[in-house]
């Protein structure tokens, strides 16, 4: 369990490394993903994998509701929230993004497709590997591959 906590706690580092407006730290968020996932009876997963897929949907949630609530009390002011992208390896060239902005385009990628969408979300919220990620989906190396190039380029184009 030690080891599950320690990987957890270190995707939560990677994906709150570099951002300057949050107020979470590494421990809280992984704490608050796990109460949600103790909440949520019917979360049943098959392997390590597919747990860390379960974890990325969570952090990804928990991200996006504390970057909203965050932009609540500005009041729609002009401060962006951004999230740092570095744990994503290709997508380093781009420091930073409004985290808000990643999330609705996400959603639409996921609505246009949702396989590139699921792949997306593996990756960056949850720091899977290419090969987790194909495990998680049951899909081959190679499509998890081509696929997440082809996302990341969409998303590079609507986020820009």
């Amino acid at each position: 369990m030690l080891i599950v906590y320690q990987d957890l706690n270190r995707r939560a580092r990677l994906q709150l490394g570099q951002e300057r407006w949050h107020s979470l730290q590494p421990t809280a968020l992984v704490h608050e993903a796990y109460l949600r996932m103790v909440d949520q009876t019917q979360i049943q997963s098959r392997n390590r994998a597919q747990f860390f897929a379960i974890s990325a949907q969570l952090m990804r949630r928990i991200l996006v509701d504390h970057a909203r609530r965050h932009q609540a009390e500005k009041r729609g002011g002009s401060d962006q929230q951004r999230l740092s992208i570095t744990s994503a390896e290709e997508l380093v060239a781009q420091p930073l993004v409004d985290l808000l902005a990643l999330n609705e385009a996400l959603d639409e990628l996921s609505q246009m497709d949702p396989q590139q969408g699921r792949i997306v979300e593996l990756k960056f919220f949850g720091g899977l590997s290419i090969e987790e990620t194909a495990e998680v989906l049951s899909i081959s190396h190679a499509t998890v591959e081509r696929e997440w190039k082809s996302a990341r380029a969409w998303l590079r184009r609507q986020l820009e």
